[in-house]
């Protein structure tokens, strides 16, 4: 039977998701030396090598694969715990984890700022990245909720959704179709598209209002952010669809125009996101009610 310490199960959690001692390091504001030798005392009373290390790559054994379940589980319980007690105390205090794709840096801190404003001893921290890595948080517990388009139906999550997301089709100023009106989507066969990347919500949707509209799409370059593609849109490189709330500068100047294609904007939303039968803290429910109630009185208001 082995005792490992709390901290070792910890430490050796962050090594295998990151697959780096210096990354699980600088998270854990530990030093590197100090994370090789909790490891290895793991290894030592597991009487099994849990890692493998082939040049600078780092691999799980089949021992380390069970240990890390287990530290993932123990990790969930100990959070859930803190949740309980947190409630039980009615306390408005400690940190929510939120994580959001990019595209929703154009609106998100400011609902945070009001958030934050109704609940001031209480610690957010905001992450951003892109759909896949945020779907990778939900599956390890990392996150408490994630602000994101509609998850894949095929994943156990829930989804609240909380706002629109119209998207629209984006051309330079100077283009042809930029003064037409009521733009069939057949007229934009032969336009090269800039495309987010695979797996992304908008290219998803792309690709389908053009099968929808048995309309020929012609991809072009990809793109990881929306601002990338508004970048090359205005440079003359294609067009793009993106979410209308990412583009209020970029209208006001007059760098880009939203083409008058019939049946758009898309409408999509914004959801809420979290796995099924999590145990929410008073503060982490709040923000769910607040996103759902007032997240557009938020926005609506001036900044």
């Amino acid at each position: 039977m082995i005792h490992p310490t709390l901290r070792q199960l910890q430490v050796f959690e962050a090594v295998a998701r990151h697959r780096s001692f210096s990354r699980a390091a600088e998270e854990l504001h530990l030093s590197q030396p100090g994370v090789s030798m909790q490891v290895k005392q793991l290894d030592e009373m597991a009487g099994l090598p849990l890692i493998e290390q082939v040049g600078k790559k780092i691999y799980l054994t089949e021992a380390g694969e069970v240990v890390y379940q287990c530290c993932q589980h123990v990790a969930q319980q100990i959070s859930e715990l803190d949740e309980t007690l947190a409630r039980m105390k009615g306390l408005d205090k400690g940190e929510l984890k939120i994580s959001a794709v990019s595209t929703t840096k154009y609106f998100a801190p400011r609902l945070l700022a009001a958030f934050s404003q109704r609940h001031p001893q209480l610690k957010v921290r905001l992450d951003v990245g892109n759909r896949e890595k945020l779907l990778t948080a939900l599956a390890h517990n990392d996150v408490d909720l994630v602000i994101m388009g509609k998850p894949p139906a095929d994943l156990d999550l829930e989804a609240h959704a909380f706002m629109d997301n119209p998207l629209v089709i984006i051309a330079p100023p100077h283009h042809p179709l930029a003064r037409k009106k009521r733009i069939p989507a057949t007229a934009l066969e032969g336009e090269t598209f800039i495309m987010r990347e695979p797996g992304s919500g908008t290219r998803a949707a792309t690709e389908r209002f053009f099968a929808e509209h048995q309309a020929t799409l012609t991809p072009g370059m990809e793109m990881n952010s929306n601002i990338a593609i508004q970048r090359a849109v205005e440079a003359g490189l294609g067009l793009g669809l993106v979410s209308r709330h990412t583009l209020d500068m970029e209208l006001k100047l007059k760098r880009l125009v939203v083409l008058d294609v019939e049946d758009t904007p898309i409408l999509r939303h914004w959801y809420i996101v979290h796995r099924p039968g999590k145990r929410f803290s008073s503060a982490a429910r709040s923000f769910i009610d607040f996103m759902r109630t007032d997240a557009g009185k938020a926005l609506a208001e001036p900044v």
